[in-house]
């Protein structure tokens, strides 16, 4: 039959208990990293206390996909009676997390249809030579892919917090006329979940090509040993 046959029995199995898993965690690793908004600080204190007395405070509010170049401070316009150009931060960090939240995405479709393969078409599945090389390349390709992109967004995650810092912006906008001082700074610990989610998909992948493996034509199992032939299996005798 050809038809769809409904068999929960695949999520017993590591086959498709791991695709649970995958996606799952696909959806927090493109969730924790796309839904991100923070926002950065800098207080200016005017030298001149007595026409500027209070101090200001310019904020830069930043998010996915972290083009970072076309976030403006506000606030810095009338600050101490200087002449000020707008304020950006620095640098475009949209090509790693893009690339990472595709990825996420992707496995998560994946994942959604293996599943339906699994648990409504098994019986084609392991019936065909083709399928189960179909899905151990593709399952090869995104452990190979979650590697790359973890990778990438790992290192676009810490230039973010270097170009964040206000540690770091203070270097760079203080004049001769007005003192800075690092302000807040929003916790970034969601992107540093993304980043561990991103490995653990890489593990879950990696382990789980194995399991792909085991189902296709390349997998042969053991033929029996000689020791493991039943009575019924000895030759006849030859005749005298």
């Amino acid at each position: 039959m050809s038809g769809i046959q409904l068999n929960l029995g695949p999520l017993k199995e590591p086959l498709g208990f791991i695709k649970i898993l995958e996606w799952v965690f696909s959806i927090f690793s493109f969730a924790t990293c796309g839904g991100y908004s923070g926002s950065t600080s800098v207080i200016l204190s005017c030298k001149n206390t007595t026409a500027h007395p209070d101090n200001h405070t310019i904020q830069a509010s930043f998010m996915y996909p972290f083009r970072l170049n076309t976030v403006v401070f506000k606030g810095v316009q009338d600050a101490c009676g200087v002449p000020w150009k707008d304020l950006h931060l620095t640098g475009d960090f949209s090509p790693p997390s893009e690339f990472y939240v595709t990825i996420g995405v992707f496995a998560f479709l994946y994942c959604m249809g293996a599943l339906v393969l699994y648990l409504g078409y098994m019986h084609l599945y392991r019936d065909s030579a083709k399928l189960p090389l179909v899905d151990f390349g593709i399952t090869v390709i995104f452990a190979f892919m979650w590697l790359v992109s973890s990778s990438a967004w790992a290192k676009g995650l810490t230039d973010i917090k270097t170009s964040t810092d206000p540690a770091v912006i203070v270097d760079h906008y203080c004049t001769n006329d007005v003192i800075c001082n690092p302000g807040d700074h929003t916790s970034m610990r969601s992107l540093n979940i993304s980043v561990v989610f991103g490995f653990l998909n890489l593990i879950l992948w990696a382990g789980n090509a194995w399991f792909v493996y085991k189902e296709t034509k390349l997998h042969s199992e053991p033929l029996p040993s000689d020791t493991e032939k039943g009575p019924g299996n000895d030759p006849p005798p030859s005749s005298m």
